[in-house]
């Protein structure tokens, strides 16, 4: 490889250290030299002219949903073109290593709101691996763009192991034959390098397809001594147990903390999403930052929640979005695969006051705040009610809210594109929760929900939030401490070579122009997938903020444009195996 030598940047090396000015070589993949004095060229060598910019370790997105855009793209360069250096695939239950094409299609694709037919195309024109082994020999013959980690998904380990139908069937439990071979598979995984097991508790994520369509994800139905007796495997070999609770019951919650704790035992490493802001219930996230800390100073644990550092915001196209799955009116509509059949539904006068019903019902478990006044309709073959509130809508035509949706609904379908805000929207609150030492900077679901929620760019809307109250002469964080939460943190819990810059090491390198953390990181754009007939998915661009990224030492984005040999080539990233417990 050409060396390339980056002058008179300020350098954050990715721990807490004091940030400096100065040149940093990269020669033959790595990190050769770092100095805080200048550097001079040698013969032949890249020089980059860095003076007002800042060069940080490669960011880590440690939850994913890249698994099956993985095969057709393997740059993933909306992560990457945002400084993403290392992406972790295999998130809450999910992962393609073992099993059928149908079923993990199945399992995949209405949960992470990915259309079924690219799904199963992706898995049946490119699988051909059945075991975490198999399926890391194959992720490294890719011309991956990031690093690549993975967790073990149990959702797909039980469903291969019972069979579908059973692993989705209430009251059915594995026999000790089926439990030992899951943890055959979960031990073959950690063996390979996974950094540990997701499941899943949330019903609210469902099955896709026609044969057991709504069924909640196999994960949901163990019990959980299942999991415990998974849970003995990863506390004895130091590996991490990743889950998405019951947000429906709030008391399953519990259920994680426990498995934590490391009271007259080992702790398990645990990590749950999501720690937020949410509208419906602002003092929530001062609660969980309690529990996370009596989590780990009394019951000795090593137990971290999974938090964005920007607003929580979405998208919906109709009704096609997860948050309808919270209750069964509307996961009722969404069971319908056909768009006109759910219209009719729409008309029904039954269905419609039962949605009423639920949708104004406090006493419901809920997460999304329900208030129609807090949304926008940015597009909907009726022109005129572009820019309205759905709020507005029903005063103008005078109606309830909730008619004024369905009637919607039932004239547009999913032309009606609306915008809202669940959580995260208030900056103080916000400031505090990214500064809680019981979390970890991420849940980005990249690869996921691709209509509805894009948060590519979280690193940079983190070093936005610590710059802006820096510059107002309010600083909450120090950009080292946001850097280091962004990088080395991540790298060093989930035991991954990535996160620092230093010599001798891989050379995951961004350079970013610290002016450019403004007001564009959170222009919309609507990017097609040209693999997937160019659906378009709601992403974010900020090409004048990231001026390069290198992985591996290798050139990978330049001038904010990921390069033409990203995804093409070899010699980016690879799959990175984890250390902890090694």
């Amino acid at each position: 490889m050409a060396e390339t030598l980056i002058k008179q940047a300020r350098i954050f090396d990715g721990s807490t250290n004091p940030s400096f000015i100065g040149d940093v070589r990269i020669k033959d993949g790595i990190v050769e030299t770092i100095s805080k004095t200048e550097l001079s060229a040698k013969p032949g060598e890249t020089v980059i002219d860095a003076k007002g910019q800042w060069l940080t370790p490669g960011f880590i997105d440690f939850h994913t949903h890249y698994d099956a855009e993985i095969e057709m793209a393997p740059d993933l360069s909306e992560s990457v073109r945002h400084g993403i250096t290392t992406i972790s695939l295999g998130s809450c239950s999910l992962s393609l290593a073992v099993g059928d094409p149908t079923d993990l299609a199945d399992m995949f694709s209405r949960v992470e709101a990915i259309p079924r037919k690219n799904v199963l195309s992706i898995l049946e024109s490119k699988k051909n691996w059945n075991s975490a082994i198999e399926y890391k020999k194959h992720l490294n013959d890719l011309p991956l763009g990031p690093n690549v980690t993975s967790f073990a998904g149990h959702s797909a380990i039980r469903a291969h192991v019972m069979g579908l139908e059973r692993s989705l069937t209430k009251g059915e439990k594995p026999t000790k034959q089926e439990l030992e071979k899951m943890n055959q598979h979960l031990e073959e995984a950690l063996d390979a390098g996974f950094m540990g097991l997701s499941i899943n508790t949330l019903v609210w994520d469902k099955m896709d397809g026609s044969r057991f369509r709504s069924r909640p994800l196999p994960s949901t139905f163990a019990n959980w001594s299942e999991y415990e007796f998974l849970n003995k495997t990863l506390r004895k070999r130091g590996k991490i147990f990743q889950g998405v609770p019951n947000v429906s019951t709030k008391i399953n919650v519990l259920m994680f903390l426990k498995e934590a704790f490391g009271i007259f035992r080992k702790p398990l490493k645990t990590t749950i999403i999501s720690l937020m802001d949410v509208k419906f219930d602002p003092g929530l996230y001062k609660l969980l930052g309690v529990i996370g800390r009596i989590t780990n100073k009394l019951f000795r644990s090593d137990f971290r929640f999974q938090a964005l550092p920007e607003p929580f915001d979405l998208y919906a196209d109709g009704m096609d979005v997860v948050v309808f799955e919270e209750f069964a009116a509307g996961a009722k509509a969404n069971h319908i695969e056909d768009e006109l059949e759910r219209k009719t539904l729409m008309k029904d006068p039954n269905y419609r006051s039962w949605f009423k019903r639920q949708w104004t019902n406090w006493f419901l478990p809920r997460v999304f705040h329900r208030n129609f006044r807090e949304t926008k309709i940015v597009d909907a073959p009726d022109k005129s009610l572009i820019g309205k509130s759905i709020d507005d809508v029903a005063k103008e035509r005078g109606v309830h809210s909730v008619t004024a949706f369905l009637d919607l609904v039932a004239e547009h379908g999913n032309k009606v594109r609306w915008y809202t805000v669940m959580a995260n929207h208030r900056k103080e609150p916000l400031q505090k929760i990214v500064s809680y030492p019981d979390i970890l900077i991420g849940f980005s679901d990249a690869g996921a929900h691709l209509r509805g929620m894009a948060h590519y760019n979280f690193p940079l809307r983190m070093l936005k939030l610590v710059r802006d109250a820096e510059l107002e002469n309010k600083p909450f964080m120090s950009i080292e401490r946001a850097v280091h939460r962004l990088t080395g943190e991540i790298g060093d819990w989930f035991g991954i070579d990535a996160g620092y810059i230093k010599e001798g090491k891989r050379a995951d390198l961004v350079l970013i122009d610290p002016n450019k953390l403004d007001e564009s990181l959170a222009k919309d754009v609507e990017a097609p997938m040209p693999f997937m007939e160019d659906f378009k998915r709601w992403v974010r661009r900020n090409d004048d903020t990231i001026k390069k990224v290198f992985i591996n030492g290798k050139l990978a984005v330049d001038g904010g444009k990921p390069v033409s040999g990203l995804g093409k080539e070899r010699g980016y990233g690879r799959f990175l195996e984890s250390q902890i417990g090694a």
